[in-house]
């Protein structure tokens, strides 16, 4: 995984956990939606659109296998091939029917839990990823604590109903931000089917999501389902470049978490625009060039900054450290001060300020030049003048006296 997007995950997560001061308070979720607990964020930035009993622990079902999946990705390369470990699944459990021993790739057992939420494929990432599921279990709780999910704990990589196994909404959407920074992920969860080319047979899976399947801007994310979780979903979606994640915490039927889980997204959609405070090559400001009299060069953005404001927010421009004047030889984009996008009080940005065009090195005529044409220079000249005038009136002065026969007395 690269460092940007790394900081890019970070950055959201962070912004959910602790929202900034200059972010609009959430919307309550309106009556129509009747699961007891819900969350829609904005996936860019992490600002909360519309929550209810956002921090209350519920059982979540199916949605654990999240956090195995994360663990697993971390860990573990895709291509890997791992043999299944001997599962036995009750008839009411979803599963692939992997025979123990076949061996599949990483990536074929993560389709099988992201998008058919198969049981067999997540006990058998547990077991030959954790050495065994109470180690890999362990590992799982070692990254809530990292990813700062204070209220989560996990008892199994599977999802059954479990006294210790719980989340919230908003945990869970911070484990989701996490992993969307995983392009195999997000491809992943976005399929109405996948094909898996490993193991004793090929199999094609539908995805258990029917949202996915049958709403075109649904981009995920993954389903659940007990007796004491009641019906999870944890959905995203993305429209006019705006990507929103939510959770659905216990609702009372699959359809009631299918219309509470398009509900919120909605309701969220409506909260949000893309805005572009800054452009690559903007110039906002100038620097006069040594030596050359008039001269200016351009200051300009180095890159261009996008960003997903709530509709009335409005971002500034606050340029810092610029220079009045520059000098020669220097190539274009030198960075010459900064400029700072403000949310508010709040920067949210800094992006360097850099020369839009070269810069010569200044010749011996013009550093002569202006050297005599300076203010300096010009103000010494003056003064010379003066001294010169009043030395000639005096003499001429003197001239006269001589010859009109006066005699100067000391």
């Amino acid at each position: 995984m690269s460092g940007r997007r790394l900081l890019v995950a970070v950055l959201a997560l962070a912004g959910l956990a602790c929202p900034p001061a200059a972010a609009a308070a959430p919307r309550p979720v309106a009556g129509a939606v009747s699961a007891p607990s819900v969350i829609v964020v904005e996936a860019s930035t992490g600002d909360v659109a519309l929550a209810r009993n956002p921090d209350r622990r519920r059982p979540i079902a199916s949605a654990t296998k999240l956090m195995t999946a994360l663990v697993t990705l971390e860990s573990t390369p895709l291509a890997r091939r791992l043999s299944a470990a001997r599962y036995q699944a009750a008839p009411v459990e979803s599963a692939i029917g992997l025979r123990a021993g076949e061996r599949l790739s990483v990536r074929d057992l993560l389709r099988a839990v992201l998008v058919a939420s198969a049981n067999d494929a997540a006990f058998t990432l547990a077991e030959r990823v954790g050495g065994s599921q109470r180690a890999f279990v362990r590992r799982m709780n070692e990254q809530a604590r990292r990813l700062g999910l204070r209220d989560s704990h996990f008892t199994t990589p599977v999802g059954l109903d479990s006294a210790g196994n719980y989340s919230t909404a908003r945990d869970l959407v911070m484990l989701t931000l996490r992993l969307r920074s995983f392009a195999f992920f997000r491809r992943t969860v976005d399929s109405p089917r996948v094909g898996l080319t490993t193991g004793d047979r090929p199999r094609t899976l539908l995805n258990r999501n029917r949202l996915v399947r049958s709403v075109p801007w649904i981009t995920g994310v993954k389903t659940g389902h007990t007796q004491r979780a009641g019906w999870v979903l944890v959905g995203s979606g993305r429209r006019r470049q705006i990507s929103l994640v939510s959770v659905v915490l216990g609702a009372v039927s699959e359809a009631g978490r299918e219309r509470d889980t398009l509900a919120v997204l909605r309701g969220g959609l409506r909260l949000y625009r893309r805005a572009r405070p800054l452009r690559r090559g903007q110039v906002l400001a100038r620097a006069q060039i040594r030596f050359r009299r008039g001269a200016e060069v351009s200051l300009a953005a180095s890159r261009t900054v996008r960003r997903v404001l709530r509709r009335g927010q409005r971002l500034r421009l606050r340029v810092s450290g610029a220079p009045a004047e520059l000098q020669g030889p220097l190539p274009a984009g030198t960075r010459a001060g900064s400029v700072d996008v403000l949310l508010g009080a709040r920067r949210i940005d800094r992006v360097a300020l850099v020369t839009a065009a070269p810069i010569a090195q200044a010749s011996l005529g013009q550093r002569a030049k202006d050297r005599f044409t300076g203010p300096l220079a010009l103000i010494a000249l003056g003064l010379l003048a003066l001294a010169s005038l009043e030395w000639l009136r005096r003499r001429a002065d003197r001239v006269r006296r001589a010859a009109n026969g006066e005699v100067e007395t000391a």
